[in-house]
C-alpha cells in the first residue's frame, strides 16, 4: 500500500499578505517549471519506462525505436526541472524517476485519459 501523498495547496484568500503572495508566486512558478518539462509526448513516455525502474539511454533508444540524440535530448529537458535523476556507473547514467510524487502525478494524468489504455 502506498502512504497517502499529502500536498497543501495554498488557496489564496483575500487577506494575503505581499510575503505570501510572493511566496505562492515563487511556488507557482516552480510547478509551471515542472509541469513544462512534463509537456511532450517523448519526455512523458520517457517518464513512463522510468517508472519501471532505472534505464540507459540506450535501453531508452530502444524501447523507444528513435535515435539516441532525442533521447539524450529529452533527457536533459528533463534533469534540471527535476523529474529525472541520474547516476553514473562506469561509461553509462542510470536514468530514474527523481521522486515518487512524480510517479504518483503520471498514474494520476494517465487515469484522466483512461480510452487509449488497456485495462
Amino acid at each position: 500500500m502506498q502512504p497517502e501523498m499529502r500536498m497543501h495547496v495554498p488557496a489564496p484568500k483575500s487577506g494575503m499578505t505581499d510575503r505570501d503572495l510572493q511566496k505562492l508566486s515563487a511556488t507557482a512558478r516552480d510547478v509551471s517549471d515542472f509541469l513544462k518539462a512534463l509537456s511532450h509526448h517523448t519526455r512523458l513516455i520517457i517518464l513512463c519506462l522510468l517508472t519501471e525502474g532505472e534505464k540507459t539511454v540506450g535501453q531508452l533508444e530502444e524501447s523507444l525505436g528513435i535515435q539516441q540524440a532525442m533521447v539524450s535530448q529529452q533527457l536533459a529537458r528533463l534533469r534540471p526541472d527535476g523529474p529525472v535523476s541520474g547516476r553514473r556507473e562506469g561509461r553509462l547514467i542510470y536514468y530514474s524517476v527523481a521522486h515518487p510524487h512524480t510517479t504518483s502525478l503520471l498514474h494520476f494524468l494517465f487515469a484522466m485519459f483512461p480510452g487509449t489504455q488497456d485495462n
